[in-house]
C-alpha cells in the first residue's frame, strides 16, 4: 500500500503541535461529567470514546462519571410510568429507582464501556455502589412557608468517596467508567446527580482537572458573550448579579466547590462540539469557561 505523504505530514504536524500538552497532563487525572447531546448523538458519542481512548494512549489518567436522565425518562415512558421533577431533580420511588438502576448501571455504563473499548481503551463499568466508592444519603428539599421538606425518594447527595478501586484502575491500563449511584447506611440505593459525583471525585483524587460537559457554550454575560479564565471571587460576583442563575448554577457551583477544595481547574464545556475534550486539553485557548482557584 503506497505511503500517503500529506497524510503522514498532517499527523506529524498535529501531533507536534499536541506534544506541549500531552506532557502537561501525563500522569495527571482529569475527570470527565459525561452528558448531554454527547451521549446522545452517534457522532459525538463516537469522538468521545475516541478522545478518552487517546488520552489514556498519552499517559493522561481519565475518569468518566456519566449521567443518563434522557435515557432514563424514555425507559419510564416505554413502561407508562411518568417523569415529576422538583427544582430539576427526579422525584425517585421504589420503581422508579429500580429503572434507574438499571438505565445507568446497565444500559448507559455498558455502552460507553464498549465504546472506549472498540476504540482501543479498557474500560471498565462500575458503579458508586460498588466497593462502597460512593457512599450516599438520602436529600431532601426544604419547603417554603414553612410546610413539611419534600421528601424526593431515593435522590441521595454524596456523603464520602472511598476512591482506591478507582485509584487501582487509573494507576493501570484501565479507565473508569462510573454510574452516579450510591449506597447509604441505611441499605439503601440512591440516584445522585452525576455533577456532583464528578465534583466530589475530582476533589478526593486530587485530579488536574474537572470537565463537565454541557449542552451551552459555557457560562455567558448578560450581552452573550462567553466568560472565561474566572477566578472564584468572580464567579461569586456574577451569582450575586443574576449574571449565573437558572440551570447553570448547579454546574458552576460543582466546578467552584472542587477549585475550592484542591482541583486545580474545573472547565464547562459545550459537548455538542465534536472532540471538545481534546479541544480543552490540547489548546491554549481551550474551549468554554474555565474556572480556577
Amino acid at each position: 500500500m503506497p505511503i500517503d505523504q500529506d497524510k503522514a505530514i498532517n499527523i506529524a504536524r498535529v501531533l507536534t503541535e499536541a506534544l506541549p500538552y500531552i506532557r502537561r497532563f501525563a500522569g495527571k487525572t482529569i475527570v470527565i461529567k459525561y452528558g448531554g447531546n454527547a451521549m446522545t448523538e452517534e457522532r459525538l458519542k463516537q469522538g468521545f470514546a475516541r478522545d478518552v481512548a487517546l488520552m489514556k494512549a498519552v499517559g493522561m489518567k481519565p475518569v468518566v462519571v456519566h449521567g443518563g436522565g434522557p435515557q432514563i425518562g424514555a425507559m419510564l415512558a416505554r413502561l407508562g410510568k411518568d417523569s415529576r421533577f422538583v427544582d430539576g431533580m427526579r422525584v425517585t420511588d421504589a420503581e422508579t429507582m429500580q429503572v434507574v438502576q438499571m438505565v445507568l448501571g446497565g444500559l448507559v455504563n455498558e455502552d460507553i464501556v464498549k465504546l472506549i473499548n472498540q476504540q482501543g481503551g479498557k474500560a471498565v463499568g462500575l458503579t458508586g455502589k460498588d466497593g462502597m466508592l460512593v457512599r450516599a444519603r438520602k436529600m431532601t428539599l426544604a419547603a417554603a412557608d414553612g410546610q413539611p421538606p419534600v421528601d424526593l425518594g431515593f435522590v441521595g447527595e454524596v456523603e464520602a468517596i472511598d476512591p482506591r478501586l478507582v485509584r487501582v484502575l487509573d494507576d493501570d491500563d484501565f479507565i473508569p467508567v462510573i454510574a452516579p449511584l450510591g449506597a447509604g447506611s441505611d441499605g439503601a440505593s440512591y440516584n445522585i446527580n452525576a455533577d456532583l459525583v464528578a465534583g466530589k471525585l475530582a476533589t478526593v483524587l486530587q485530579a488536574e482537572k474537572l470537565l463537565l460537559l454541557t449542552n451551552v457554550q459555557g457560562v455567558m454575560d448578560k450581552s452573550g458573550q462567553v466568560l472565561t479564565g474566572l477566578t472564584a471571587a468572580q464567579v461569586d460576583a456574577l451569582i450575586a448579579d443574576g449574571t449565573i442563575s437558572g440551570g447553570m448554577l448547579p454546574k458552576v457551583r460543582c466546578a467552584l466547590d472542587a477549585v475550592r477544595t484542591g482541583v486545580r481547574s474545573s472547565v464547562i464545556i459545550d459537548g455538542r462540539i465534536e472532540h471538545s475534550v481534546l479541544l480543552e486539553l490540547f489548546t491554549d485557548e481551550g474551549i468554554g469557561t474555565l474556572i480556577r482557584s
